[in-house]
């Protein structure tokens, strides 16, 4: 989730914890992360978020945030543990950098310098390393610019997905990058605000009685949650940044731009990422 605003997920992940076993079978551990400013709260548990104690914290703690990451797990590789349970959090120019991973990463052994390392034995903590290890290798120590970070992940994702399914979201509580392969859906709430229903939960909330006309968010799922909502899904090889509750920059990948162009010859060329 990203927002203009500090805003609460306890709605949303009502639904979505409910995929940990009871709608669907993403069992293997959850986590959720709360940016606040550059640092952010991590929760983590094996434990799946139908069971754990700390996913009825979540469920019933309305802490605000603007940008949240949150993974429900269903283990390809590593085992069923603490380390190995998503988001992931590293520390890159001063901030706490989040990563959640959807997917399955088949002979995936990229060459790491040492400045980060992975603590489990998962196929996404890896892709995560190897990630901010090729941004401080195109930017050094001085951060760059969202715009920046968003052209180096697009070169380098699809290099990643070579090996596989590489769906993730990526935050730096600036911003939050997302990439998908094969699934991952987005909608924007915003003023006028409506009623939503959950898919996985007989639960429906009016927004327009919680909110205000400078709220706006953006929430970001592999599956709808709701039933009565326009969900958008994401082209194979798509990259969108969202920030402030809208996307601001949208990239596809250059075998699907030439795809769409053949499809469609009216279409210009795009060589760098679009702006909305």
């Amino acid at each position: 989730m990203n927002c203009a605003t500090p805003t609460d997920i306890t709605f949303s992940f009502r639904g979505f914890s409910q995929r940990a076993g009871v709608t669907s079978d993403h069992c293997d551990g959850f986590g959720i992360a709360f940016f606040e400013d550059k640092a952010c709260r991590l929760f983590v548990d094996n434990q799946s978020a139908v069971e754990s104690p700390i996913a009825d914290l979540i469920r019933n703690y309305p802490i605000k945030s603007r940008n949240v990451i949150a993974h429900i797990r269903k283990a390809t590789q590593g085992k069923i543990n603490l380390e190995n349970s998503h988001p992931f959090l590293r520390e890159l120019w001063g901030r706490h950098w989040i990563f959640a991973h959807n997917g399955d990463l088949h002979d995936f052994k990229p060459e790491l310098s040492g400045r980060f390392e992975p603590v489990g034995n998962t196929d996404s903590e890896l892709a995560f390393c190897y990630l901010l290890d090729q941004m401080v290798e195109a930017f050094g120590y001085t951060e760059p610019s969202l715009e920046e970070i968003f052209s180096l992940l697009e070169r380098i994702s699809p290099q990643i997905a070579e090996h596989g399914t590489f769906n993730f979201c990526l935050s730096n509580g600036k911003a939050l990058f997302s990439y998908a392969t094969t699934k991952l859906h987005w909608l924007v709430r915003e003023y006028p605000f409506q009623h939503a229903h959950l898919i996985d939960l007989d639960v429906e909330v009016d927004f327009s009685q919680v909110t205000t006309p400078e709220d706006r968010v953006a929430v970001i799922t592999t599956e709808p949650l709701t039933h009565n909502e326009a969900w958008t899904a994401y082209q194979p090889g798509e990259m969108i940044l969202f920030q402030c509750g809208k996307p601001i920059l949208h990239a596809l990948t250059r075998v699907e731009r030439l795809i769409r162009e053949a499809e469609n010859p009216s279409l210009k060329r795009v060589t760098k990422a679009d702006q909305y």
